[in-house]
């Protein structure tokens, strides 16, 4: 019973989507793509005090005007729970998605198609599609395209009370994720210790419980090097980096 509920309510938090309605596209950013390499993390979740370790694997690819990002985490007692897999080009608004795969665990995959020709955005669990603005994210690539806007505006710019935002497309809608900037943070890595930048998003409107912390180091190429979800019924899902190979 205690692993059931365990295992229902990390995939619920690893996976919920927004529900919001959407709402305009962000202003046009600067970006400057981190180079392309392999990040491995060790996980670790507790659900009211039961934990669950495991590992994830990000394989980051950006450059000659396009990018593609592969999400993979897995548990030892379950197997591989996610698969994320982002690609697209990269304009005016910074990357720009043009499909997004995901995979859940003991769930059907599903395809989120962001058209550009027809402006469209296609969601699986959406009768309807969304208008495409420009500068819709989807959950694999909105990591990526704050990393890119940190390195292209600088610490002098992307500092603790700035605050960065951007559409991102769910399963069933988009809705704008704000992320602030908190503070700079020295965190203990299998790679040593790290001087970060932790950003946060905090949920936005009620029934909104879930949020997400990033530590973004600048002198890793500004690469997460640390990533917590969360949520108020005492659910983390933490993700700390064990080594980065550069590609």
């Amino acid at each position: 019973m205690r692993s059931n509920l365990l295992k229902g309510s990390l995939l619920a938090l690893l996976l919920a989507s927004g529900s919001a309605a959407q709402a305009a596209a962000p202003a046009k950013r600067a970006v400057e793509l981190p180079p392309p390499a392999d990040l491995a993390y060790e996980m670790n979740a507790q659900h009211r005090g039961f934990g669950l370790k495991g590992e994830a694997l990000i394989a980051w690819r950006g450059g000659d005007g396009k990018y593609e990002v592969n999400v993979e985490a897995s548990a030892a007692l379950l197997g591989k729970l996610t698969e994320y897999r982002s690609r697209g080009a990269v304009d005016s608004f910074g990357l720009a998605p043009a499909e997004f795969y995901e995979k859940r665990y003991r769930k059907d995959a599903t395809t989120t198609v962001f058209n550009r020709e027809n402006k469209t955005v296609t969601l699986s669990d959406a009768k309807e599609p969304l208008a495409l603005k420009g500068g819709e994210q989807d959950r694999a690539s909105v990591t990526w395209q704050l990393a890119s806007v940190a390195r292209a505006a600088g610490e002098a710019r992307f500092k603790p009370g700035s605050e960065w935002s951007f559409i991102v497309a769910g399963r069933r809608d988009a809705e704008p994720w704000t992320f602030k900037v908190v503070k700079r943070e020295k965190i203990q890595t299998a790679m040593g210790e790290l001087d970060t930048l932790l950003v946060t998003r905090e949920p936005r409107g009620e029934g909104k419980s879930e949020g997400v912390d990033i530590w973004l180091a600048p002198a890793q190429e500004w690469y997460p090097v640390k990533l917590r979800f969360r949520d108020d019924e005492r659910e983390t899902i933490e993700q700390t980096v064990t080594k980065i190979t550069r590609k």
